[in-house]
């Protein structure tokens, strides 16, 4: 079965990140996810290097246009986990910049942040947070949330549970090895009693 005609195959965004000045002394700014936006088209769409948006001295807005997001099969469940959450979202995952003192990224393209990936899977989101990566939340529209449920309700089909009896209603020989004996005494009588919870 395939998604409907008007479905589309992927959902082209740009990523918007700010910048603040702190009061640190070891760090000067800080950079943060300000929102998930859908491409628009004209200039910005076809642009692939960092936009500036705003600038001023203590704050800076940067769009990232050129993504976009596909939705796969596989990743089914973790659309699911993801419009399930109490607020469904877009999941960003970038790396920090390589200069991270630079003044003024305008100039010198290393003092500005990397987006990696985005994605709309839960699953593939821990993943990344797993490994150590930044992943930031931005809320998810009501369109794109109808896109994923569309896709979501097409494609996941939950696994069934099996039901697990207790080990004190199965036979001796079906239970569980790990409590099933505790090994015999050593002839000192020194080691302690096995527990099996």
């Amino acid at each position: 079965m395939s998604a409907p005609v008007s479905a589309p195959a992927a959902w082209p965004i740009a990523v918007l990140m700010q910048r603040d000045q702190i009061n640190n002394r070891w760090q000067r700014w800080r950079w943060g996810l300000r929102d998930v936006l859908p491409a628009t088209a004209g200039r910005v769409a076809l642009e692939s290097a960092p936009i500036c948006l705003e600038w001023s001295g203590a704050q800076s807005q940067w769009l990232y246009p050129g993504f976009s997001v596909q939705l796969f099969r596989d990743e089914a469940e973790g659309y699911h986990l993801n419009l399930t959450s109490p607020q469904p979202s877009w999941f960003v995952w970038w790396t920090p910049a390589a200069e991270p003192e630079c003044d003024d990224p305008r100039h010198a393209p290393e003092g500005l942040p990397v987006i990696q990936a985005v994605t709309l899977s839960y699953n593939e989101a821990a993943r990344w947070m797993d490994a150590g990566e930044t992943i930031e939340i931005a809320p998810l529209p009501a369109a794109v949330a109808n896109w994923l449920a569309d896709f979501s309700s097409l494609h996941y089909k939950p696994e069934p549970r099996k039901r697990r009896r207790p080990q004190s209603f199965l036979a001796p020989d079906e239970r569980d090895v790990s409590c099933s004996k505790a090994p015999s005494p050593s002839a000192d009588g020194d080691d302690p009693p096995v527990c099996c919870p």
